[in-house]
Parts: C-alpha cells; sequence; structure tokens
C-alpha cells in the first residue's frame, strides 16, 4: 500500500471525491446543505498541502487530502472505496497526513465530519483524535463534528 501524491484536480481523485460526496448526500439527505454541491466545493487549491490516492492495480480506491486552515493543518476528503473498506486503508491515510503535517511543523492536526459518519468518528477516536469545539468554516452548520489530534 502507498500513497501517491497527485495534483488536487486529478481525473482519480475527481472521481473519488465525487463518490465521497455522493455516498455523505446519501446519508444526510434530509438535510442537503450538510453535503458539498460536489467534490471540489469548499477545496482552494492554494490551501492544499498534498492531496494522495492509492491504487489497487491501476484502479484508484482510497483519496485524501490534507489543507491549510489559518493556523492548522486539517484532514480534507478522505474516502475509501466501498469495496476496499475494512483493509486498514483508512487509517493508513491518517498515518499518512499525520506524517505530512509533523513533516511541515504542526503541533496538531484537525479534521470535521458529521454525526451520522459513525464508521468514520469511531475510526478517529480509536486512533487518538478527541472531539473539539467546532471551528470556522463549520460553525452553525447543523450536525458538524470537529477532531484533532496532538502531534508530538
Amino acid at each position: 500500500m502507498r500513497l501517491i501524491g497527485v495534483a488536487l484536480d486529478h481525473p482519480d481523485a475527481v472521481v473519488l471525491r465525487d463518490a465521497m460526496v455522493a455516498e455523505v448526500a446519501a446519508l444526510y439527505s434530509s438535510d442537503r446543505s450538510l453535503a458539498p454541491r460536489d467534490g471540489n466545493s469548499g477545496l482552494d487549491p492554494a490551501t492544499i498541502v498534498v492531496t494522495g490516492l492509492v491504487y489497487e492495480g491501476e484502479t484508484p480506491i482510497a483519496h485524501v487530502a490534507l489543507r491549510r486552515l489559518g493556523e492548522d493543518l486539517e484532514i480534507k476528503r478522505m474516502f475509501v472505496a466501498v469495496e476496499c473498506r475494512g483493509r486498514g486503508l483508512s487509517k493508513y491515510l491518517l498515518e499518512e497526513m499525520e506524517r505530512v503535517a509533523r513533516e511541515e511543523g504542526a503541533s496538531r492536526i484537525i479534521l470535521h465530519t458529521g454525526n451520522r459518519q459513525v464508521a468514520a468518528i469511531a475510526l478517529y477516536e480509536a486512533n487518538g483524535y478527541t472531539e473539539i469545539e467546532i471551528y470556522e468554516p463549520y460553525v452553525g452548520l447543523p450536525d458538524s463534528l470537529c477532531f484533532e489530534k496532538a502531534l508530538s
């Protein structure tokens, strides 16, 4: 398993982000304001530190990005293809983003999720992330949860 750095607009990255948006939209179908409109929504390329993909053969199966958000680094659009879940890919993506954040000199890493993404919440908590106060730009967004992990 290896994370390959790609441009934010790489076609395989776009495909996986759009798959993530479709999944999240279905999960929050009662409130469309909670899901991004598309996989690029809210992502300013100038703030992206890294966009990474994992492939199985020629098929992209996992995506993650890390962006600068003020003084922090934030994990964005972490997604593993449904048929590839349960193989430790999400934990690997977290660890890789933590490694990059350390290399960038960050003392912590943050992320945002929704309260209906139960598996994601369990993953974050099992890997040392703790819930924090909702930060901008998610303040006022219903069902939001934010997490941090100290990097030492």
